[in-house]
């Protein structure tokens, strides 16, 4: 099969979506598919690389190496001609909420493909609380809707919702990362086009990182080794968390993974002993996190899926959670739970965690390792794709 996948940023920028699309495609073309990316193009420019289709873009001021566009018609002249050459497309898969969502339909209905869309974000908590009278933007959103349905477009969306079911109305499949996102989705009115209930299909971790990864040997009475991956922006919680690790008791070490617009007040605020290393790639990061102890994470409401959660687990490492939707989809001893939200009390599940996962002997679990495995997530995405073609 060959499937079209529609982004919302490169799938070479940093971003769990975008690490996410990534692995699906990896592990798609080892099972003998053909994958061609659509988005807006790096800020660097085009890639020499027919497999994505990148797209003329404006850059997005507050994150440097994002970018977006405003949907056209001579876009799609573009996706045309990257596409000559190719194999006829059989899926088309949204991996996105904006503009790459307005191509994806619309070239799904031009070319009578079938849909998949995959619902990553909680707009009503992204777009709702960072962006002023969010009913004008959805509204404008709906615009591009219009433009992307045509005459099956029904009604200008106010709110994210509206504005997400009014395409999941046209989606063969809509496809969520977890059960709780699923269950918040259909509660919300977001329904296929035949009603059938949403698929949950959450991203693995890379095999091949899994099965390269060498845990460093244990040293006996080393500080509890904690390990906080994520985009340093509001909603991760991240200026919550530098202030509980005030509030750890035991002797530690923070490595912190990520990058954004809140990075000199988390880094003004850190204990000295936190190390601040930036964006890394894909396989650095696992080795951090197999690395660690700990692995923290600290948002609330925000994660659809949380991957670093499941990576964690893949890779043995002990989780903290503050997030009750999170926590109730991981195996029962995998994760210590905070009592609520407050940095006093993460602060008193890491002193907590020093002495159960930290005691010395530094042993892995390793038994969630074979159920993240992205590939066995790939055989249920084809047989997804197989039912529609």
């Amino acid at each position: 099969m060959h499937i079209l996948i529609f982004c919302e940023q490169h799938p070479h920028t940093l971003g769990g979506a975008q690490t996410s699309v990534l692995l699906q495609a990896k592990f798609l073309e080892r099972a003998g598919h053909t994958v061609t990316f659509v988005s807006p193009a790096l800020r660097s420019g085009p890639l020499e690389d027919p497999k994505f289709i990148d797209l003329p873009s404006w850059s997005v001021p507050t994150v440097k190496e994002y970018t977006w566009l405003w949907p056209r018609d001579r876009h799609m002249d573009l996706i045309e001609a990257g596409l000559r050459g190719r194999p006829p497309v059989d899926i088309v898969h949204v991996q996105s909420d904006f503009w790459g969502a307005a191509f994806g339909y619309r070239y799904a209905r031009q070319h009578s493909v079938p849909v998949v869309h995959t619902m990553h974000h909680r707009l009503d908590v992204g777009v709702d609380g960072s962006i002023p009278f969010p009913a004008l933007f959805y509204a404008m959103l709906g615009m591009w809707q219009k433009w992307s349905l045509g005459d099956r477009f029904t009604r200008r969306p106010r709110t994210a919702f509206e504005y997400l079911a009014g395409f999941a109305a046209e989606a063969d499949t809509v496809v969520s990362p977890s059960r709780h996102f699923a269950t918040l989705l259909e509660s919300r009115g977001v329904k296929t086009k035949s009603g059938k209930p949403l698929s949950v299909l959450p991203t693995g971790v890379d095999d091949d990182v899994l099965d390269s990864i060498v845990h460093s040997d244990s040293v006996p009475e080393a500080p509890l080794s904690i390990a906080w991956v994520g985009r340093f922006s509001p909603e991760k919680r991240i200026l919550e968390f530098c202030e509980a690790l005030g509030g750890v008791t035991v002797p530690f070490t923070v490595t912190m993974v990520g990058d954004g617009a809140l990075r000199p007040k988390a880094e003004a605020i850190a204990p000295d002993h936190v190390s601040f290393v930036g964006a890394q790639p894909y396989p650095a990061t696992m080795k951090i996190i197999a690395d660690a102890d700990v692995l923290v994470q600290s948002s609330n409401g925000f994660e659809t899926q949380g991957m670093t959660v499941t990576e964690a687990l893949a890779l043995g490492t002990h989780v903290v959670v503050v997030d009750h939707d999170i926590a109730d989809e991981l195996p029962a001893g995998s994760f210590s739970l905070t009592a609520d939200l407050s940095a006093g009390a993460m602060a008193a599940t890491l002193n907590e965690c020093a002495a159960t996962v930290g005691d010395g002997s530094r042993s892995k679990n390793e038994k969630f390792r074979a159920q993240f495995r992205q590939s066995s997530r790939t055989v249920e995405m084809v047989a997804l794709y197989s039912e529609l073609v």
